[in-house]
């Protein structure tokens, strides 16, 4: 049954026509008015994507500190930060800080990360993968460390002669959040990482596109993912019960602008090669509220999740992405189970 519903924005700017988004300020300001809208019409959600390099949303911490400082009730997350760039000793201190700003609604997306603007970025930033390694185990590796710092246990030698008291024992990094650790996700392409990501205690994010493993519809591949991860989540022996959230491009047509901007979409899925993986993308769901439930109740993916992630286009602007989530949520939503 689907639990929680949000939404997921890429935060692109650009100076093309109709941009309602020309600048970085423009993105990150409209991101924070869009969760606040979003929390006021029920939705359970606001999630982001990082991208460096790239005119988009790339320091994710700032954001999601301002936005919890200014909701009560939705989650706030990313869909991914990628781990190849991360100190993350560094980053459980930003976690830290904008989990507690939030009231502890942070769900955050970590993952290797997506294609990049610039030839191994993550080398501008400081890092490179050990002898032997590929840049992915390093993001791995990096998770794996974050993971570890999480739980709160100190590890560093305190100075004998401390400029200010310490705590007895080895220190750990602060502030520190209880709880975070049990929302940490790993958005995962392939059925391999997901099985990974289970055995490691991290919740699952399946994105709109995966490694193509079997040559069916992505909806069909990442129900079998998913299943994968509740089967590894199981043998695991986790004593919580695990979070999946699938993400979908899905818009109701409810008016004449919605027909203009969506409503000749492509509704079917496509095969391409990202980042030398021959990958499924999965396809646009637009079409008047009753055809729309039909097809989403086909969608063996999203019967699998309890979190269902709206892409947005974001270019529009904060007040028809207001529309296009409270059209979904009021029209479409309650014949998933929603609520």
């Amino acid at each position: 049954m689907m639990k929680k519903i949000g939404f997921l924005s890429f935060g692109h700017w650009s100076q093309a026509p109709y941009s309602a988004t020309r600048s970085a300020s423009d993105v990150l300001l409209q991101s924070i008015d869009l969760a606040v809208a979003a929390e006021e019409l029920g939705a359970d959600g606001a999630y982001f994507r990082v991208h460096h390099f790239a005119r988009q949303l790339g320091s994710p911490f700032p954001l999601l500190a301002a936005i919890g400082a200014k909701t009560s009730r939705i989650e706030i997350g990313t869909g991914v930060i990628d781990m190849r760039y991360e100190n993350p000793l560094y980053m459980i201190e930003d976690a830290g800080a904008a989990d507690l700003i939030s009231g502890g609604r942070l769900q955050l997306g970590i993952s290797r990360g997506s294609p990049e603007q610039v030839i191994d970025g993550w080398r501008h930033f400081g890092y490179a993968p050990a002898e032997g390694q590929s840049d992915a185990d390093m993001g791995r590796r990096h998770a794996e460390v974050f993971l570890r710092l999480l739980n709160g246990e100190g590890f560093a030698q305190p100075n004998p002669n401390p400029m200010f008291p310490n705590p007895p024992g080895l220190l750990r990094l602060e502030p520190h959040s209880d709880g975070l650790r049990d929302r940490i996700w790993w958005g995962s392409a392939s059925n391999a990482t997901a099985v990974w990501a289970a055995q490691m205690g991290m919740n699952l994010q399946s994105s709109t596109l995966k490694a193509d493993e079997s040559g069916e519809p992505l909806h069909v591949q990442q129900a079998k993912q998913i299943r994968a991860y509740k089967d590894a989540w199981k043998a695991a022996g986790h004593t919580r019960a695990p979070r999946v959230s699938v993400s979908r491009s899905i818009f109701a047509l409810m008016n004449q602008e919605d027909h203009d901007y969506f409503g000749r979409g492509d509704n079917s899925d496509h095969i391409g090669v990202i980042d030398n993986m021959r990958a499924v993308f999965g396809r646009s769901y637009s079409a008047e509220p009753e055809q729309l439930i039909e097809q989403l109740r086909a969608d063996e993916a999203i019967a699998e999740a309890d979190t269902l992630l709206l892409t947005v286009p974001n270019q529009l602007g904060v007040a028809y992405n207001v529309h296009v989530i409270d059209s979904i949520l009021k029209h479409i939503a309650p014949a998933l189970g929603w609520r």
